[in-house]
C-alpha cells in the first residue's frame, strides 16, 4: 500500500467511524497529532499499538509511520478501532472483570454499526480477507490477561494445555513480548471453521480449565 492509498483510507474509516452513536459513539486519533507522552500511555494502558514487531517491519508493515494510522475510542475504551496497523482495520471491545457477554454483544453490536457504512472483504471460501493467513475465517481473537504464575513456571505443561483446549498464550504486551508475574494473553487459536460465537466459546472453556489446574498446583 502506497503512502497515499493510506491515507485515503484512513480518510474512509475515520468518516466511517465518526457515524457510530450510543456507546460505541467516540472519536478518532491520528498517530501524526499524537503528543509522544500520550501515545505511550495508550501503550502502556494495552489500548494503543506499537511499531516494534520485527516481522510486520519486514513485510513492510511500518512504512511510510506513522502516516495514516491511529485509533478511534469510545469515552470509555471499551470500543477501539486500531486503523491500519496490521490490517485496515482492527475492531476491539474490552473492559474489565469477566462479563464476556457484554465484552462480545458491544463487540457484534460496533461491527455491524461500521458495516453500514463500509463493506469488509470477505470470501465465501476464507471468511474475512486478513493481512496474516492465521486470522483468516472470523479474524475474531477472543482473549483475556490471566495471571497463572504456577503454570508459567512449567511453560511444556502451559503449551500442552494449550494444544488440548485450542488456545494461544502471548505475552502481556502481545506476540514476541514477556508475561512479567506470569501474566500471559490467552486467546483462542482456531479463526477458521467456526463461527465467531464458538470461537468465544472456546476460549472462555479452555481458560476455565486452565484457571482450575492453576489452582490444582
Amino acid at each position: 500500500m502506497s503512502k497515499t492509498d493510506r491515507i485515503k483510507l484512513e480518510q474512509v474509516i475515520s468518516g466511517a467511524l465518526k457515524g457510530l452513536t450510543g456507546e460505541h459513539a467516540g472519536t478518532y486519533y491520528p498517530l501524526t497529532d499524537m503528543k509522544e507522552e500520550d501515545r505511550k500511555q495508550l501503550v502502556e494502558d494495552h489500548f494503543l499499538f506499537k511499531n516494534d514487531d520485527p516481522v510486520l517491519r519486514d513485510a513492510g508493515g511500518y512504512r511510510d509511520w506513522p502516516v495514516g494510522r491511529g485509533i478511534f475510542h469510545n469515552n470509555s475504551k471499551t470500543f477501539l478501532v486500531w486503523v491500519c496497523e496490521e490490517d485496515h482495520m482492527r475492531i476491539i471491545s474490552m473492559q474489565q472483570g469477566g462479563d464476556l457477554a457484554s465484552v462480545y454483544k458491544r463487540l457484534i453490536e460496533g461491527i455491524n454499526a461500521i458495516g453500514k457504512s463500509m463493506k469488509f472483504a470477505h470470501s465465501d471460501k476464507y471468511g474475512y480477507i486478513t493481512c496474516c493467513p492465521s486470522n483468516l475465517g472470523t479474524s475474531m481473537r477472543a482473549s483475556v490477561l490471566l495471571k497463572i504464575p504456577k503454570l508459567s513456571s512449567q511453560p511444556k505443561k502451559l503449551d500442552e494445555i494449550c494444544a488440548k483446549y485450542m488456545l494461544q498464550a502471548r505475552g502481556l504486551y502481545g506476540e514476541h513480548t514477556e508475561s512479567p508475574d506470569g501474566t500471559y494473553d490467552i486467546s483462542n487459536k482456531r479463526r477458521l471453521g467456526l463461527t465467531e460465537l464458538q470461537a468465544a466459546h472456546e476460549m472462555a472453556e479452555g481458560v476455565a480449565k486452565m484457571i482450575e489446574i492453576e489452582k490444582g498446583l
